[in-house]
């Protein structure tokens, strides 16, 4: 895909990159490139980004001077989880730019909340390095941060398997544990099936493409099933 296929992306967010090879880079999924020495896909500008939103956005909570700091690391999760992430991306209809193999769009992956997060994180990357840190915090508070108040009003700040925990111990006095069920998939893509059980008693199970999205997945769906939400 030529990099003028993504001018509304950079109207849409306020930035035109100096170096389109990054922001095609950004934007290209690993299914694109499997077997081929062209173009690079976007996991490491992902892995840049996850780090420099991880800055931004405690440097952005650091000035709540009367928030503990555990209050501040749940504020923090909410912000950068795949989920708010993913809708970010739909915000800015990230989707329509990714490019990826047939297959992969085949099974919806352009809706994907992974692929939406990833590619968020892989984009704030790319900026970094094109434009410098403060025009990758500027893309954060204005398309991420923004969105906390109506994130904790949400009480997304709540991490499910702390309140898995937190109620199974004080209504039942038991503490939960996690097992992997399934795992399938190739390593760059793998999706994981947690159970979370209270004692011998199997509650729920969850999926994720990591065994902590997927045992916090099971905990949300625990949560629902004991009706303690």
């Amino acid at each position: 895909m030529p990099a003028s296929a993504f001018i509304n992306l950079e109207k849409t967010i306020g930035i035109t990159f100096m170096n389109k090879d990054l922001l095609v880079q950004a934007l290209t999924h690993r299914s694109a490139v499997r077997g081929k020495r062209a173009q690079g896909h976007n996991e490491r500008l992902e892995f840049l980004g996850d780090a420099v939103l991880e800055l931004v956005a405690t440097e952005y909570l650091f000035q709540y001077q009367d928030k503990s700091e555990g209050e501040l690391t749940n504020w923090r999760a909410a912000l950068v989880k795949g989920e708010h992430l993913s809708k970010v991306g739909n915000e800015i209809k990230l989707g329509d730019f990714i490019h990826m193999s047939r297959g992969e769009e085949a099974s919806g992956g352009r809706e994907k909340i992974s692929t939406l997060a990833n590619t968020v994180e892989a984009l704030i990357g790319a900026i970094f390095l094109d434009q410098g840190y403060e025009q990758a915090k500027e893309f954060c508070d204005n398309f991420i941060l923004v969105h906390l108040q109506d994130l904790l009003k949400a009480g997304k700040d709540r991490d499910e398997k702390s309140m898995f925990q937190e109620k199974s111990q004080d209504l039942l006095n038991i503490t939960p544990h996690y097992d992997v069920t399934d795992e399938e998939g190739p390593d760059h893509d793998k999706k994981f099936t947690c159970a979370v059980y209270l004692g011998d008693e199997k509650i729920a199970e969850g999926s994720g493409n990591s065994k902590q999205r997927a045992e916090q997945d099971a905990a949300k769906n625990g949560l629902r099933v004991k009706k303690w939400k």
